[in-house]
Order: structure tokens, then C-alpha cells, then sequence
């Protein structure tokens, strides 16, 4: 028999469990209503009389290392995701678990990919229990069916940092994927023949875990420099052959879109920018994973070399076009979570001015501030915009879960939220009614961009003023869903759901945002 929930309505309107995986959930009660107390949490102490005095952490393998952890049933076990696509470590987290005799694991990822499917087999064979993560492709599938006996739990990747920090989570083992990294466990991600980037994603894991492991397939002298994660969070290191293809970093959501409609979005995108004053000498910007979000950074470059502007700090994820913008002196900085292609690698390997940053610094809501603030423009992407400017980002209007939260949340606290999506998909219109899954609230986009027009949030009355009579085509979210709707033949068929919760959205502060559902199959 499966958990019965209890359900409340929190201040979006939305029903949401009092209790999720064992755990009492506090309700979202409006973006900045919620204030934490307490204390952040700790790992045990531990004694470095307790490790190999010649500071050699190097064991023979994975079993090993897990094995001196004490991994047992019911841990949590968490990863990291710089490889993307081309993570090959956690299929063999889990096969030595089963290896073990080990059940009922949790594992809280800092993001799940397409080449996770392979663990469907130990969430069946009862290895993993549940996961808590952004659930991507298989896996959003497998939980939107109800096959997963916890609930997920999606978090943004700065919610995910404050998750671990505030003590809502707490990790049991941490295993880093580490493209090279000392005997130590001094470990980066800019060299060796698997270098993927930044490993900013795992710096919680390092400090908050209560045990630490380091894989690697590139051992080499003590210091490894620069080092990404400190060997003095680290208790273990295991050489393997190989941890992951960094040829996997771009996949379909970190590639440049070719289609004429998403580039006319980003060209729009970048001329709003322009248009609305907000492309100067000293601005910020950043743009998310999405195909359409990158052309917008190409687009931006061309305008600021056509002008002479130069940007003070450009965020990512990280990809060329970027780059490009800091090596021919159009940006001063970059600010990089996670390398989307190997020109990012290789350019943070080089560049003084291609600076790591960690969702501590950058996305956690409960610290004293967070950087991502202080970005002039953002430019995203979403699956759904409804016309109260809410947006959804991981399920479709099937109401299946597809797509990671990602940065998202984190980012709409910047200076102005821009979306930047086609008005339909697949003959699906795009901007509805009411979104499937709210993950965005509309009073923190400002923007929304579409090949049919730029429809400006009405509570921006600066940006509407700064746009108007530049030539730019601005509408309203009603006209362009009116107009969509007729081409498309009406709005889209809402999903049929039942009433079995499947996974749950937390807002940046921890409270819960939505409740996504099981789909009716």
C-alpha cells in the first residue's frame, strides 16, 4: 500500500504535501515571505590522525573506498553532474552497491541525465529508493509513471546547495568525479584527458558530507593545482580507467539551435536588450542552457563589438560564444558554474579572467547575499509561460516530467528576467492559461521573447517605457496566445492526472512550490 499524504494550498494556489520522504515540508507563502532559523549544518569532526600520515588517501578501488565509509542500507549518496550526458561513475556507484548487498539507497545527484536510464534497474531491484534531483528524460518518465517509491524532489542548483546546507538533506558518501587529482584528494576539473570544467556542483558534497571519495583517472604529483575541491574534505581516492566522456558535455540542451524561428527569438532577444537601455559599457549578462539562450550570447557578442561595449562580468554555464566575447575583450570576466562545450574547458584551464564559481556564492538563497543578483540580464528558456508571466521548466503540457530545474529559480532574481521561448512547440501553444508546473513565479519575469512578439511583465512600467519607439514588435502575452491559438487550431489539451503525487518542486528557500503528478496512462 502506498503513503497516504496529507495536502495543503499554499500562497501560489498550488496543494502540496505536509510531509515528503519522511520529511515535514513547510508551504511556499510568496518569493520572499519565508525567513530560515537555526543554525547551517556540519559533518562530524574528524582527526587527521585518523589518515595515512605520508598523506597518501589512494586505495585500490570503488568497493574499497565504499567499504571504509561503512555504506550501508538507507544512505544517501550523492554525485555531481559536470560530465552531463557523459557521466560514466554513478552506474558503478550502484552496480558495487548491488555488489554489497546494499538497498534502499538515496541518491541526490546534482543533476540526472539521458545516460541514467541504466539505473532504472536498481531503482526496480530496490538499490536506489528514490532519487532527489532535477529528473531528466528516462528517469522523468519512470517517476512521472509512479514506479519510484520516494518522492522526487526538485531543486534548483543553488535550492540544492541551501538543501544540504540548512540540514534538510544530509550526505552520507560523496563520490566526486575528478578529472585529475592528487594522492591527496587535491582535485580539479580543467586537466587531464577527461576535463569537463568547473566542479563548483560538488563543492557542498566535499564539505557537508560525512565521508568524502575522489575518483579519478588521472592521478598525479601532490599539489594537483588549481584545485577545485580541497583534499582536506577528502577521505578517500580511487584511480579508475576512465570517469566520464567530456565529448557528452553538449547535448541537445547545451547546443546551438539552428532553427529560424528560435534564432529570430535570440536576435530579438539581444535587440530588446539594446532597445531598453540595458546594454551598456559595465552590464552583466548571462544566458541558460537552452539552444535559444546560447544564439542570444552570439548575438549579444555581435552587437557589442558593433558598438565598442564591453561587459563587466558574463555568466554561465559556459559556452565558445562566450569565450570568444573575454578573449577578444568585449567582457572583462566570466563567471563559470559548468563548461556546455571543450572550448569553456579549455579556456578556464588558460584564462586568469575565466573564474569557477560555486552555487554558495552564486544561487544559494540563504546566504548574505547572492551574486546572481547583481546580473544585469538573464536569459532563459521554459516549457510553458502562462498569462500571470509563471513559468514552467520541467514538465510539457503532457504533464510529464522532461527537464531539470537547473539554474532557473536562482536566476530570476537578476535585474531583468527575460524568457525567450517560440510560441508553440510541435503545434502545442506555448503560453497558456495556467502553466502545468509552476517553477518560475511571474512577478520575477520580467520578459517574455517569441517570434511573434515581446510581451513585457505590465509591473515593469520602466522597461515598457524604455522599449517604446524603438521598433521593437512588443505585444502582450494575450494577443500572441490569442494569435498562436488560431494557427494552432486552440489551446493546448490540458493533461489528465490523477490524484498520486510523483514528485514535488521546492522554491529557492526551501519551502514547496508545486506538486507534480502522476500522469494517467
Amino acid at each position: 500500500m502506498g503513503e497516504i499524504y496529507r495536502f495543503v494550498r499554499n500562497a501560489a494556489g498550488r496543494m502540496v504535501p505536509t510531509k515528503v520522504n519522511g520529511r515535514r515540508t513547510v508551504p511556499f507563502k510568496g518569493v520572499h515571505a519565508y525567513r530560515p532559523e537555526g543554525k547551517k549544518a556540519a559533518p562530524p569532526v574528524r582527526s587527521s590522525a585518523d589518515y595515512p600520515m605520508d598523506g597518501n588517501k589512494v586505495v585500490t578501488d570503488l568497493r574499497t573506498a565504499l567499504e571504509l565509509c561503512g555504506l550501508r542500507s538507507g544512505m544517501t549518496i550523492s554525485t555531481h553532474h559536470h560530465f552531463r550526458d557523459g557521466d560514466l561513475l554513478s552506474q558503478k556507484i550502484f552496480d558495487t552497491a548491488k555488489e554489497m548487498g546494499v538497498r534502499d539507497l538515496m541518491w541526490f545527484p546534482s543533476a540526472a541525465f539521458p545516460c541514467h536510464q541504466t539505473l532504472i534497474e536498481h531503482l526496480d531491484g530496490g538499490v536506489i529508493h528514490h532519487i532527489e534531483a532535477s529528473l531528466n528524460g528516462p528517469l522523468g518518465a519512470y517517476a512521472s509513471q509512479g514506479r519510484m517509491r520516494g518522492l522526487g524532489v526538485l531543486r534548483s542548483h543553488g535550492g540544492r546547495h541551501r538543501a544540504v546546507q540548512d540540514g534538510d538533506v544530509h550526505i552520507d558518501i560523496a563520490v566526486i568525479a575528478a578529472p585529475s587529482a592528487d594522492m591527496f584528494g587535491n582535485a580539479n576539473g580543467v586537466n587531464g584527458p577527461s576535463a569537463c570544467g568547473p566542479l563548483g556542483y560538488a563543492l557542498v558534497d566535499a564539505q557537508y558530507a560525512d565521508r568524502v571519495v575522489v575518483v579519478t583517472d588521472n592521478l598525479v604529483p601532490f599539489p594537483c593545482v588549481p584545485w577545485h575541491i580541497m583534499g582536506s574534505y577528502v577521505d578517500h581516492v580511487v584511480v579508475v580507467d576512465k570517469i566520464g566522456d567530456p565529448g557528452r558535455i553538449v547535448t541537445g540542451t547545451t547546443a546551438l539551435t539552428r532553427s529560424p524561428d528560435r534564432l529570430l527569438i535570440a536576435e530579438l532577444a539581444a535587440k530588446f536588450v539594446k532597445g531598453a537601455g540595458l546594454m551598456r559599457d559595465g552590464f552583466s549578462f548571462q544566458a541558460g542552457a537552452g539552444g535559444t539562450s546560447l544564439a542570444f550570447c552570439k548575438y549579444m557578442g555581435d552587437m557589442m563589438r558593433q558598438e565598442g561595449t564591453k561587459a563587466r562580468v558574463m555568466a554561465g554555464g559556459t559556452t565558445e560564444h562566450l569565450v570568444r566575447l573575454l578573449e577578444d575583450g568585449s567582457g572583462a570576466y566570466i563567471f563559470d558554474g559548468q563548461a556546455f562545450d571543450l572550448e569553456a574547458v579549455r579556456s578556464m584551464r588558460e584564462n586568469r579572467e575565466h573564474l569557477p564559481i560555486a552555487p554558495f556564492d552564486y544561487y544559494n538563497y540563504h546566504s548574505k547575499g547572492f551574486t546572481s543578483q547583481l546580473i544585469d540580464v538573464m536569459v532563459l528558456g521554459a516549457t510553458e509561460i502562462d498569462l500571470d508571466f509563471n513559468a514552467n521548466v520541467v514538465t510539457h503540457s503532457d504533464g510529464k516530467l522532461l527537464h531539470g530545474i537547473g539554474g532557473f529559480q536562482n536566476c530570476l532574481f537578476s535585474k531583468c528576467t527575460m524568457i525567450a521561448v517560440p510560441s508553440f512547440r510541435d503545434r502545442v501553444p506555448i503560453i497558456v492559461d495556467k502553466v502545468t508546473t509552476l517553477i518560475g513565479p511571474g512577478e520575477l519575469i520580467d520578459v517574455v521573447v517569441t517570434e511573434r512578439g515581446i510581451a513585457v511583465n505590465p509591473l515593469r512600467k520602466d522597461l515598457i517605457e524604455a522599449a517604446e519607439g524603438k521598433g521593437l514588435p512588443l505585444s502582450s502575452l494575450e494577443e500572441i496566445k490569442t494569435e498562436v491559438e488560431e494557427i494552432c487550431g486552440g489551446p493546448p489539451d490540458r493533461p489528465e492526472m490523477t490524484k498520486t503525487p510523483v514528485a514535488v518542486v521546492e522554491w529557492v528557500d526551501g519551502t514547496l512550490l508545486d506538486t507534480v503528478w502522476k500522469t494517467a496512462e
